[in-house]
């Protein structure tokens, strides 16, 4: 199973493609989609939307697994940062991608086991399960990666659940 994970945010879109294989976890690619400051809201969205397009057609990936916003400094950056979260969505939806969506607490017990853990605590097991060398930089970046590994942990788990829900 190959997993896009996003980081949405309409400055910085972080986002870490990963394969599963059995259980054993492969990087495939990492980084992020950056938008120029004091650039309209609505050219940034068209940015991040293209981009993440780009992404998806490239990797062609079974699933995506997005964050979901948790908390902002304001109320403005809040829609900013939804509406960056939109046309992530939006890409996933025409792309005929499975979406799912993870709080950052159900991330940080996915990828270090402790909900309330702190962001060098994640981006080093990150590193660690994924096997790489140096922490994944910029930290929105390791934070698509985080996503990706929860949705890898997570999705059997669901599958698994939902065939013995099928009467």
């Amino acid at each position: 199973m190959r997993i896009l994970g996003i980081d949405p945010g309409y400055g910085r879109t972080g986002y870490g493609v990963v394969d599963l294989i059995g259980n054993r976890l492969k990087p495939v690619e990492y980084g992020c989609v950056e938008t120029k400051p004091n650039t309209p809201i609505p050219d940034r969205l068209v940015e991040i939307y293209g981009a993440i397009r780009e992404i998806i057609q490239r990797h062609q990936p079974d699933a995506m697994a997005v964050e979901q916003i948790f908390f902002a400094k304001s109320v403005t950056t809040a829609l900013d940062v939804a509406q960056a979260r939109g046309v992530v969505l939006l890409a996933a939806r025409e792309a005929g991608l499975a979406v799912a969506e993870y709080t950052p607490m159900q991330v940080k017990q996915s990828v270090v086991g402790y909900g309330k853990a702190e962001k060098k605590q994640i981006q080093e097991m990150v590193r660690m399960l994924l096997g790489l060398a140096k922490i994944p930089k910029p930290d929105d970046a390791a934070d698509g990666l985080a996503i990706a590994i929860t949705h890898a942990h997570t999705a059997p788990l669901q599958s698994l659940a939902e065939r013995k829900l099928k009467p």
